[in-house]
């Protein structure tokens, strides 16, 4: 589960809390909050250049967090508050080809490079479909840190041509299909202020129902070749600590320090899944790339901190 989906959701479900007088929590929450979606971005490159298909990465995030979720969404039954156009919808924007777009890109580039374009290009994709579809404008810092983001993404972009990611600019392009069908969710939910409940019905239930067939009887698979310790560990990272344990947390920091310092906070994403990819990956990054993802930490700061989105 994308970092950002959680955060824009919660913004919409004020009923989630965790009982806590001390904002010192939330700020520790989401620092955890920035080690797992760090970890995830550097255990999907990883998954994804080992033995398993992207195709058992996927149906792992699909079929697991289905299985969990499906007492929760039986119970709230959120099929009765959606009409069948906005469950096709939704199912198809956060769906396997988003999260196929995801993964392969990660085949192609670095970790660096999909924390970059995930977390980076949200906010400024988000300014843009709201300027024009919902006519909202906006204000000067978000403007500036949009302009930042690209800049920084721009040079991150040329700089891989000067190491040894000569194919990054595929998985950076797959990167940006998976940040566009992101956006679209973040229009919709904007527009139909979806809940928790018929989030986790088309995201995970509905499409880990759809998916799992199709990768059990026609789809590619690694698994006979991937060891146990990589099985474990990606069906840990793609079902259930993200869309999991880090949705609790999140709910925590919001409620704890709000959606604009958390989403703050996130801009450090960028800067520990690079490093992370170094030391675990051997993704070794030039001086270049790493000026473009501080600038980007900046932008993102700067964006999110002042934006305060109305989702």
């Amino acid at each position: 589960m994308h970092l950002r989906e959680v955060i824009v959701v919660l913004m919409k479900n004020p009923t989630i809390s965790i009982s806590t007088n001390n904002k010192i929590t939330g700020f520790l929450a989401a620092g955890a909050v920035i080690c797992i979606w760090s970890t995830w971005i550097v255990v999907s490159r990883a998954g994804a250049i080992s033995n398993l298909t992207v195709f058992d990465m996927t149906a792992m995030r699909f079929g697991i967090s289905s299985v969990i979720i499906f007492p929760y969404v039986l119970y709230h039954k959120p099929w009765n508050t959606l009409n069948l156009n906005k469950i096709f919808f939704l199912t198809f924007v956060l769906g396997p080809l988003y999260i196929l777009a995801v993964f392969f890109g990660f085949r192609y580039a670095p970790a660096s490079h999909g924390a970059v374009f995930m977390n980076g290009l949200l906010p400024a994709m988000s300014l843009i479909a709201g300027f024009f579809i919902f006519k909202i404008n906006p204000r000067p810092f978000q403007v500036v840190g949009s302009v930042i983001i690209l800049l920084s993404i721009a040079g991150l972009s040329l700089s891989s041509k000067d190491l040894n990611f000569s194919l990054s600019w595929k998985g950076d392009i797959l990167f940006l299909i998976g940040g566009i069908f992101f956006t679209a969710y973040v229009v919709a939910n904007r527009a139909w202020k979806i809940s928790l409940a018929e989030f986790f019905l088309c995201s995970s239930l509905i499409n880990g129902f759809l998916f799992i067939p199709i990768w059990y009887f026609f789809l590619p698979s690694g698994l006979h070749l991937a060891t146990l310790n990589q099985i474990v560990l990606q069906s840990i990272y793609q079902g259930i600590i993200p869309p999991l344990i880090g949705l609790v947390l999140v709910a925590h920091a919001v409620r704890r320090i709000g959606s604009d310092a958390t989403s703050s906070m996130m801009a450090a994403v960028p800067g520990l899944a690079a490093l992370l990819g170094t030391i675990f990956l051997n993704e070794v990054l030039n001086l270049n790339s790493w000026l473009s993802i501080f600038a980007l930490t900046v932008g993102i700061a700067v964006t999110s901190w002042s934006g305060k989105f109305k989702f």
